[in-house]
């Protein structure tokens, strides 16, 4: 079967914290299935294709629109809030594996949620990211 490529299309301007970006990410990387996004494992596995919108190691191009919103909407505050939640829920989380993100995110050392997310992204080879 032919490999086709996709260009996916994800806007800053429809989200502004994490649980608007799975919910944007999952209207377009998941349509028509009934599976959403919910955490950063699931954005990963998702990117591996096979399911939702495009084949597994096809070769697709997500242009993030609005992207400069979307770095100040899940930089440090937003980053600092989500460690500080997964801190306060405790298990299954690693509290001290938490905290000590969250040490380095206020120290300059950590990276940001949207940081994460490009780090993700990037991480699949098969993937072009266009910030935009």
């Amino acid at each position: 079967m032919l490999n086709s490529y996709k260009i996916i299309t994800i806007n800053g301007s429809h989200f502004s914290d994490l649980p608007g970006f799975y919910d944007e990410i999952s209207s377009v990387l998941m349509k028509d299935t009934d599976w959403k996004i919910g955490t950063l494992d699931g954005f990963d596995d998702i990117l591996y294709g096979g399911f939702g919108v495009f084949e597994s190691g096809g070769k697709i191009e997500i242009r993030w629109k609005e992207s400069q919103k979307s770095k100040e909407d899940l930089g440090l505050e937003s980053t600092r809030n989500f460690y500080q939640n997964k801190i306060r829920q405790g298990k299954p989380f690693n509290i001290q594996l938490m905290q000590q993100k969250l040490e380095n995110l206020l120290s300059g050392k950590g990276q940001t949620l949207f940081e994460i997310l490009i780090e993700i992204i990037e991480s699949h080879k098969n993937i072009t990211l266009i910030l935009e």
